[in-house]
C-alpha cells in the first residue's frame, strides 16, 4: 500500500513539474511574440515620424544634366533628400540639359527639371531655342535654387581675353543648348560672331577632354562652379578661366536681362585670382500635372533639409528662400506657392 501511494504522489509531482514548464514556455513564447509586434509597432512610428510635408506623395522622375555637370550632382544629392524626408520619392536622372529636359516634360518622360532661368524664359514664350519647336508652356516654377556661372575655360596661355578665341577652336556647348546660346551672346558683346572662331558643339565632358587632349583651344561651360569636368581637367593641365570686363558685362546684361554680374573665387579651382563673369539662375521646374503634394514635399525636403545637403555638396550653401522665389517670368506650381505662403513668401501662380 505505502508503495502504491508513493508511486501516484511521483506522478502527481511529475504532471506537476510538466505543466509548469508548459506554461513557463507558453508565457516565453508569448513574451517574445509581443515583444516582436511592439518592435515592429515602434519601426513604422519611427519610420512615420521621419517623414514630413504632405501625405500621397508618389514617385518622380528628375531629369537633370550630363554626369559630369552639377545639375546631375547637385540633383542626386536633393532627390535622395526628398525622398528621405518625406512620401514622395525622387529619382534624379541623366540628361541633355536645359532644353532636352523641357521636352522630356512636355513628353511626359518626368515630372521635375532643372533649367537655366533663360532656357525656361525662351520654351515659355517660344522665342529663341524653341523658335521652331513652338512654345512649351505646361510647366510651373518650382524654386530657383543657384547660380550657373558663364565659363570660358582654356590650357592656351596666350588666350587671356574673349577677343584672342578670334580664330581659335572653341567648343561652344551641344548645338541648341542653352550653354550655346550663352556662348553666342558673349561673342556678340565682344564684336565676335560664330563665324570668327572655328566651333564645335560638345558637352561640357567632352569638351573637357577634347581641352586635355589638345584638341581645341577653349570651351564655353554653363554649369555652377566648381564643376566636375573642369575641376577633373585642373588635375592634369593649368586652367586659366577668362574674365569679362565691367564694360562688356554691362552691355551683356543691359541686351540680356536674364544674365546677372557674378564672380567665381579662386579656390573654386585654384586660379590665382577670382574670376569676373555673368551667371544665370538654375531653377527647377515641374509639369502642371504634378500634385500640389509632390511639389511641397520636394520644397519640403530641399529647404527643411538644408544642412544636411550642404554637407553633401557645395551648392547647398546657395540654397536661399528669398533667392527660390524670385522667379518672375514662369508662374509658380501651387505646391511651391504653399510652401512659399507658410513661410510668409507669396509667389505668382497661373
Amino acid at each position: 500500500m505505502k508503495k502504491k501511494l508513493a508511486l501516484a504522489l511521483s506522478i502527481v509531482m511529475a504532471c506537476g513539474m510538466a505543466l509548469a514548464g508548459c506554461n513557463s514556455t507558453s508565457q516565453q513564447t508569448s513574451t517574445a511574440d509581443d515583444a516582436a509586434d511592439q518592435a515592429v509597432e515602434s519601426t513604422a512610428a519611427d519610420s512615420n515620424v521621419k517623414k514630413g510635408g504632405m501625405e500621397g506623395g508618389t514617385s518622380l522622375s528628375f531629369t537633370t544634366g550630363g554626369d559630369q555637370g552639377t545639375y546631375y550632382g547637385f540633383g542626386g544629392v536633393l532627390a535622395g533628400k526628398v525622398s528621405e524626408a518625406t512620401s514622395t520619392s525622387v529619382a534624379a536622372i541623366t540628361s541633355g540639359g536645359s532644353q532636352a529636359n523641357i521636352e522630356a516634360l512636355d513628353a511626359g518622360d518626368a515630372e521635375l527639371a532643372f533649367v537655366q532661368s533663360d532656357v525656361m524664359s525662351y520654351a515659355y514664350d517660344g522665342t529663341r531655342l524653341f523658335e521652331e519647336i513652338g512654345k512649351m508652356d505646361g510647366f510651373s516654377t518650382v524654386a530657383a535654387l543657384y547660380m550657373e556661372q558663364l565659363q570660358i575655360v582654356t590650357v592656351d596661355p596666350s588666350i587671356k581675353s574673349v577677343e584672342d578665341l578670334k580664330g581659335k577652336n572653341v567648343s561652344i556647348g551641344a548645338a541648341g543648348s542653352g550653354t550655346y546660346f550663352n556662348a553666342l551672346d558673349v561673342l556678340e558683346a565682344y564684336g565676335l560672331t560664330e563665324a570668327d572662331i572655328n566651333p564645335t558643339y560638345q558637352s561640357f565632358g567632352d569638351s573637357a577632354e577634347a581641352l586635355q587632349d589638345g584638341k581645341i583651344d577653349a570651351a564655353f561651360i554653363v554649369a555652377g562652379a566648381p564643376t566636375t569636368a573642369v575641376t577633373s581637367l585642373a588635375t592634369s593641365k593649368e586652367i586659366n578661366i577668362l574674365s569679362l570686363d565691367d564694360e562688356h558685362i554691362a552691355s551683356l546684361i543691359e541686351e540680356s536681362p536674364f544674365y546677372s554680374e557674378n564672380t567665381i573665387p579662386a579656390d573654386a579651382y585654384g586660379t590665382a585670382e577670382d574670376i569676373k563673369t555673368v551667371a544665370v539662375g538654375a531653377v527647377v521646374i515641374a509639369r502642371d500635372d504634378v500634385s500640389e503634394a509632390d511639389v511641397y514635399n520636394f520644397m519640403y525636403g530641399v529647404f527643411e533639409n538644408i544642412d544636411a545637403i550642404k554637407e553633401a555638396h557645395a551648392k547647398g550653401e546657395e540654397l536661399d528662400l528669398e533667392f527660390a522665389s524670385s522667379v518672375t517670368s514662369v508662374p509658380y506650381h501651387a505646391g511651391a506657392a504653399k510652401y512659399f505662403e507658410e513661410k510668409g513668401i507669396t509667389v505668382q501662380t497661373k
